[in-house]
């Protein structure tokens, strides 16, 4: 970043005259990147300059640094100072992971984005699969029978076997989407297994899904999933509440 480029970034910001200074200088900061004047990988002006922009003592712009800090915005390094993060995933899943662990109605909003995802995704597991692809979603499946009575090792393998369809149908964004939210599949799984004879259940459906990829029948594969995951979503219904 040039001396240039330092100056304009640093009048962008601007003085803080609301009650909470932490909240107001994470806004801004936040503003900046939403606009676009501060980039991944890009370093923050030091404490002193921003303390004198924000007009801010250097505890409440340190809390918001942190707090940015801990939710993956920003990262520290040491001897260097602060940059805004270059890998955004980290900020994503914690958003996501803190909606789906505090509201129920995220879990089903969760679930019925997989619904409208994931049917294509098998559909295209069937057209794409390879012997490889095949056996890997066989030792999930034989994962998942082993931990029938073990909700969070069950939720992992379930897990597992979405992924390994998404890397079977050659879809490499809906691949990295669920990697990306993979900790609140999981979380979301679990709680759908709260239901009595939900893991048998769901590793029953979970066999149909695989026979149609491996008879190569992306209507039967499609299908096979919708019915899956409209049943877990009913059956996390039943056991949740309406």
């Amino acid at each position: 970043m040039t001396s240039e480029d330092a100056a304009i970034l640093r009048e962008k910001f601007k003085p803080i005259d609301k009650t909470s200074l932490s909240e107001e200088i994470s806004r801004q900061i936040m503003s900046l990147v939403s606009t676009g004047d501060l980039m991944p990988g890009q370093k923050l002006p030091s404490e002193r300059e921003l303390c004198t922009k924000f007009g801010v003592g250097r505890s409440s712009l340190r809390e918001a640094l942190r707090c940015l800090t801990i939710v993956g915005v920003l990262e520290t390094r040491v001897g260097e100072g602060t940059f805004l993060a270059l890998n955004r995933d980290k900020f994503i899943g914690t958003v996501l992971g803190w909606r789906v662990a505090t509201e129920r109605k995220n879990v089903e909003n969760l679930m019925r984005v997989r619904l409208a995802l994931e049917s294509e995704t098998a559909a295209n597991a069937a057209l794409h699969s390879t012997e490889q692809s095949i056996a890997e979603l066989e030792g999930t499946l034989d994962r998942m029978k082993t931990f029938l009575a073990d909700r969070p090792g069950f939720a992992a393998a379930d897990a597992a076997f979405h992924l390994a369809i998404a890397k079977a149908s050659e879809n490499e964004l809906i691949f990295d989407l669920l990697t990306l939210i993979r900790s609140q599949l999981e979380q979301g799984l679990l709680k759908v297994g709260a239901w009595p004879g939900g893991p048998e259940t769901a590793l029953i459906e979970h066999r149909r899904i695989l026979d149609a990829i491996r008879s190569r029948d992306p209507e039967a594969a499609v299908t096979a999933m919708r019915d899956h995951l409209d049943g877990a979503l009913k059956r996390y219904v039943r056991a949740h509440g309406s």
